[in-house]
């Protein structure tokens, strides 16, 4: 049931929160938060969606903070997470990856717009010489590359034992292209996300054999149950990851990494430390601690509400936002 816009907009609270590192063109990572009857949850689609992919998010939001969350397999009470490695510079490397304690697995970001192939294996080398032979190492590509780009790249990358590409290529055809060109030949799987998250038809990757996994996150997908639902009917492993979120955010995943039947997947859920603060004590900030972050919600405080507070024309921007996509569910 979707709740009256007024109590949404009474609950709400816009916060602005400044990246240690730039990521994915941000370096201030606005959110919308509210306290719902079932606990803290998040509305934080990034600025450039429309209304119709934004109410997906607030589908989300409104899921985890007014009604039950599906329980969580029995015993998992926490979550694997991986570190999640910016496009830096190779000499970076090191200083970003020791943010996060006890994480066994790194994703890398490649083919940042601006960079070369060069700078992404000298970036996924140094990686892999920090988490040793033992750990394990995945790229994220972003649809950045079309199909003879990547497989280029992937040949050049795969002496570092990658455990698998993330949407190396933009569309389901090239994926599909892709996984023929490399998946037989390296033995390298092939991951789908944005063609999971920003489809009409989030099953067809897996209908059409694009992929060998999928990436999930809770809000792209419209929340938990929903997420759950999708992986069921796509019937591939799926790694569990974060949409660049505060712990409320982060909560909302770890839910649903705890709700799904098998996780084989360490998930991207540890991106907090992407952040300069939080919304939550920092001593209960859902970063990794010996690679895992617990199944909880966390405790929202209001003095850095009022610390990370927007300013009041973003504030508004935000209220209008969520005035459109809440008549947007409504229809």
């Amino acid at each position: 049931m979707l709740p009256e816009l007024d109590d949404l907009l009474e609950r709400m609270h816009v916060v602005a929160i400044p990246l240690n590192t730039r990521f994915r063109g941000q370096t201030v990572r606005e959110l919308a938060l509210f306290e719902g009857p079932r606990g803290w949850t998040e509305f934080s689609p990034f600025p450039e969606y429309g209304d119709a992919e934004a109410g997906t998010w607030l589908r989300a939001a409104v899921d985890f903070g007014w009604n039950e969350v599906p329980a969580g397999v029995a015993g998992r009470t926490s979550i694997r997470v991986n570190a999640t490695l910016p496009a830096v510079a190779a000499e970076q490397v090191e200083g970003v990856l020791a943010r996060y304690d006890g994480c066994r697995t790194v994703k890398v970001k490649v083919a940042e717009r601006g960079q070369t192939l060069d700078d992404d294996v000298a970036r996924v080398r140094r990686a892999r010489e920090i988490v040793g032979a033992e750990g394990r190492v995945r790229i994220d590509a972003n649809g950045g590359w079309n199909v003879d780009e990547a497989e280029h790249a992937i040949r050049s990358l795969a002496e570092f034992d990658l455990e698998y590409v993330e949407q190396p290529c933009a569309s389901v055809e090239e994926l599909v292209e892709i996984r023929e060109r490399v998946g037989e030949s390296l033995g390298i799987a092939i991951a789908a996300d944005e063609s999971v998250r920003k489809a009409e038809d989030p099953i067809a990757v897996a209908r059409a054999g694009a992929a060998d996994l999928i990436v999930i996150k809770a809000q792209p997908l419209g929340g938990v149950a929903r997420a759950l639902r999708i992986v069921a009917e796509a019937g591939l492993p799926a790694v569990v990851s974060s949409a660049l979120e505060s712990s409320v955010g982060i909560a909302m995943g770890a839910h649903l990494a705890a709700a799904l039947p098998e996780l084989d997947y360490d998930c991207g859920l540890a991106t907090v430390d992407l952040f300069t603060g939080d919304v939550v004590p920092p001593g209960e900030s859902l970063v990794p601690r010996g690679g895992t972050i617990p199944v909880e919600r966390p405790r929202v405080d209001p003095a850095l509400l009022v610390e990370h507070r927007a300013t009041d024309a973003r504030r508004q921007w935000w209220a209008d936002r969520v005035t459109r996509t809440h008549a947007h569910l409504a229809r």
